[in-house]
């Protein structure tokens, strides 16, 4: 029959299909959904949100949609976050979504290969659609929502339909709070009565770009005065003490927004709100960058330990500096016209390597740390990208491509799966730069140069740019002639350190390694929360003995200690840091292996590791008759 039939297919003229193999074939790819286009949206979306539920902590959607034209139309949900770069959006936590037109219920279905898309048909005559959904955070873990306090990622709570750039597409947002609470946002107010806030329109991008911060502990600072642009400290915390920052501290963030905007020699926005949580029960240590404003989570302690605010002083520079370099300068690859289709990141060196270079750079000059502790901080960064084996198969540039898998997933070997390494690796990249910058001008020009012009010239305005490797490169020749694009290639691709250190010899200072670990390093410890052993012994120890990390192929990698086991002796003493450190110190004395047990995958075991070195934390020396560029750099300003 098979043969028959190709025959009958032959005598028409009609060729039988050629296959490699027998078997089953894919069903059909679905239907593609409109790609956005640059033109008008009529009408506005009418967003209304009630975060009353501090109980259930559940947020509660109505949404009013402009239909465009009747016919087949589809509601995205958003999926890629600016502050990942990524698709770490989850659709799993929209629940209970109901479509109507007037009172009629709409039918809808959740495309079959893209579940942040939905699908239905719009009748004719309808001129706006009724949304309601429910917006169920996790419960469990960092909070969005809690009694005391709650954050408002918008694009968590709002659906748009696709065929547009979202920047045409406006917005009329409401927000309903729980009672007593108060707000900050970069979104201008047009209305506020009891607990019910209206927003003045704004387009989806701005809205995604513009979180609200809300709380019954709060605190409002005014980082600037008359006739200056407005900047304004946001404090909300799990009680009213956590938010008492010390009066030198708010003094040096005076001072930065005044520097920050000097250094990039623009001020874009119309005002600025840094929204800073100070909890122990909401997301804490980390920020996510905007355009008028800025996230700071960091713990309930923090107004009270100096320690902190000089170990997290770079994390608020880096999030303020990311208001030029990422949100109004972007990567052209990066920036997306609506948040369903893919980012590309393949500039993360530029966004997020150089933005951190500056906030190392700045908490420096503003004081937020003592020239001291800058070099401690930069040792610290040089070691750890020192002992980067993952380099072997992995460039700086292919861990550009990281925010795209690896965001929210295990990455237990890091220094061998290399997570990110865009952000430690490229400060020491854009170091070098600076001092390479300085060393060819006969120290007349520096990386400063370059962001007066790649990110201040033009830039006084809040419409965003993009910009392209070929930009840079041309950019730094306008600054010094050299042939960056081959600098960077090589640096970007390479498989080994030959260069990785060059910043700090051209600014006269080498990696070493002592014996007693530096104040940085101690509160490096503390952030971590573990003994940092990997540079000698090759492992982190956490609490009671809890094993956190272990060094690829270092000596207690080779003697069988993985992540995850627990010590329990160090010779015949029971474990403790200390002991496990005049263990290492005994064991460079005697050249006898250093006896450990510890507790793995249900059984005990008994190892001796042949680590005869030194305990070894990074500090920076001065190499003897080399120009002295780096403390210039770090020095205070004046």
């Amino acid at each position: 029959m098979k043969n028959l039939l190709l025959a009958v297919l032959a005598a028409i003229g009609i060729a039988a299909p050629v296959y490699a193999s027998v078997g089953p074939r894919p069903a059909p790819d679905a239907t593609g959904i409109e790609t956005p286009r640059d033109r008008p949206f009529r009408g506005a979306i009418q967003l209304k949100v009630d975060a009353t539920d501090t109980v259930h902590k559940i947020f509660r959607v109505h949404e009013t949609i402009p239909v465009q034209k009747p016919g087949a139309m589809v509601l995205l949900y958003p999926q890629w976050e600016t502050g990942s770069h990524s698709a770490t959006q989850e659709v799993a936590p929209l629940a209970g979504l109901e479509i109507k037109a007037g009172a009629r219920r709409l039918d809808w279905q959740r495309d079959p290969v893209n579940p942040f898309a939905f699908r239905l048909d719009v009748p004719a005559g309808v001129k706006q659609l009724n949304i309601e959904f429910q917006f169920l955070p996790a419960l469990y873990g960092p909070k969005l929502i809690s009694p005391h306090m709650l954050t408002l990622p918008w694009h968590k709570v709002a659906l748009y339909p696709a065929g547009w750039f979202i920047r045409n597409i406006a917005v009329q947002a409401e927000l309903a709070l729980p009672k007593d609470f108060q707000y900050a946002t970069s979104l201008e107010t047009e209305r506020a009565a009891a607990n019910r806030i209206t927003f003045k329109q704004a387009n989806f991008e701005d809205l995604a770009d513009a979180p609200v911060y809300a709380g019954l502990h709060y605190k409002r600072i005014d980082l600037t005065s008359a006739p200056a642009i407005p900047v304004r400290l946001n404090l909300f915390g799990d009680s009213d003490a956590a938010l008492d920052l010390p009066a030198e501290w708010l003094a040096r963030l005076k001072q930065m927004v005044v520097a920050v905007p000097q250094l990039f020699r623009s001020q874009h926005y119309r005002h600025f709100d840094f929204l800073m949580s100070m909890s122990d029960v909401m997301q804490s240590g980390g920020g996510y960058e905007h355009q008028e404003s800025t996230e700071i989570n960091v713990s309930a302690g923090y107004a009270h330990n100096p320690a902190e605010q000089m170990f997290l002083a770079n994390l608020i520079v880096h999030e303020f500096a990311h208001s030029w370099n990422g949100r109004t300068r972007q990567p052209a690859d990066l920036w997306s016209p609506n948040l369903n289709l893919p980012m590309r990141g393949s500039l993360l060196w530029v966004y997020e390597g150089q933005t951190e270079f500056w906030a190392d750079v700045m908490a420096s000059r503003l004081g937020m740390r003592t020239v001291q502790q800058g070099l401690d901080a930069l040792a610290e960064t040089a070691s750890l990208m020192s002992e980067r084996k993952g380099r072997l198969w992995k460039s700086l540039q292919d861990s550009t491509i990281d925010a795209l898998y690896m965001p929210g997933k295990q990455a237990n070997w890091r220094d061998w799966q290399r997570r990110e390494d865009y952000y430690p690796e490229g400060v020491m990249l854009w170091l070098d730069v600076d001092m390479l910058l300085r060393e060819l001008s006969g120290d007349k020009k520096s990386l400063a140069d370059f962001a007066a012009v790649f990110f201040g010239a033009g830039q006084n305005s809040r419409t965003i740019s993009t910009y392209t490797f070929d930009d840079v490169c041309k950019t730094l020749n306008r600054i010094v002639a050299y042939n960056w694009a081959d600098y960077f290639t090589k640096r970007l691709h390479t498989h080994d350190d030959t260069h990785l250190l060059d910043g700090l010899k051209r600014g006269g200072y080498r990696l070493v390694y002592t014996d007693q670990p530096s104040e940085f390093f101690v509160q490096h410890e503390a952030d971590l929360g573990g003994a940092d052993l990997s540079t000698s012994l090759g492992v982190v120890v956490g609490r009671s003995g809890a094993v956190k990390s272990v060094a690829w192929d270092g000596p207690a990698f080779r003697a069988g200690i993985s992540i995850g086991a627990r010590l329990l002796t160090v010779g015949k003493q029971p474990y403790s840091d200390e002991a496990l450190k005049q263990a290492i110190r005994s064991a460079a004395a005697s050249r006898q292996a250093i006896e450990l047990t510890f507790a793995a995958d249900g059984a005990e075991h008994a190892v001796g590791i042949e680590y005869f070195g030194s305990l070894r934390y990074p500090m920076l020396e001065r190499i003897p008759g080399t120009v002295e560029r780096l403390s210039q750099l770090l020095g205070k300003m004046e």
